[in-house]
């Protein structure tokens, strides 16, 4: 894949599974009694503390989320065009994708998080925490396989305008 591929199909990986991780948190909140603000506030705390009790406090973290997600959905689509990669099956290399999310949570919640917020840790079970993450990569796991066909598809539809 070229670097403007790599870069358009990672922005649309991050974006489907930041909103994914937000569908799911908010749809746990939602059953469970947990304000979804307080969550989104504890990401604002996680890196620009300051800002988190500030009335803007869970726009900034629901940026921050996005923002983040934006940058491991350009580190996967990366990651994932690599030539080894890109020779595997669809099905094996999205449940490869969602593996590596799950490592991904697993230094969040075991390395980083302990260190730059512990309290974000009590906000949410870790099983929800976990299966927010692994729909993360399903979600970028879905879109890196749609993309190829829609470029197809567009090859497809430039091909018959030209005869």
């Amino acid at each position: 894949m070229s670097t403007s591929r790599i870069l358009h199909v990672g922005v649309l990986a991050g974006l489907a599974g930041g909103l994914a991780e937000i569908a799911w948190v908010t749809g746990y909140s939602a059953l469970t009694g947990l304000s979804s603000a307080t969550v989104a506030r504890g990401v604002t705390r996680a890196f620009l503390p300051v800002l988190a009790d500030r009335p803007d406090g869970v726009a900034v973290g629901i940026a921050i989320h996005m923002v983040l997600a934006v940058g491991l959905g350009l580190a996967v689509a990366a990651a994932f065009s690599t030539p080894t990669l890109r020779r595997i099956g669809n099905w094996p290399r999205s449940t490869l994708m969602v593996g590596t999310l799950g490592a991904v949570w697993a230094f969040n919640f075991l390395v980083v998080l302990p260190v730059l917020e512990p309290g974000f840790l009590t906000l949410l079970p870790l099983a929800v925490t976990l299966l927010s993450k692994l729909l993360f990569g399903a979600s970028a796991a879905a879109m890196l396989r749609v993309q190829p066909a829609r470029v197809r598809i567009r090859r497809g539809e430039a091909l018959r305008r030209r005869s």
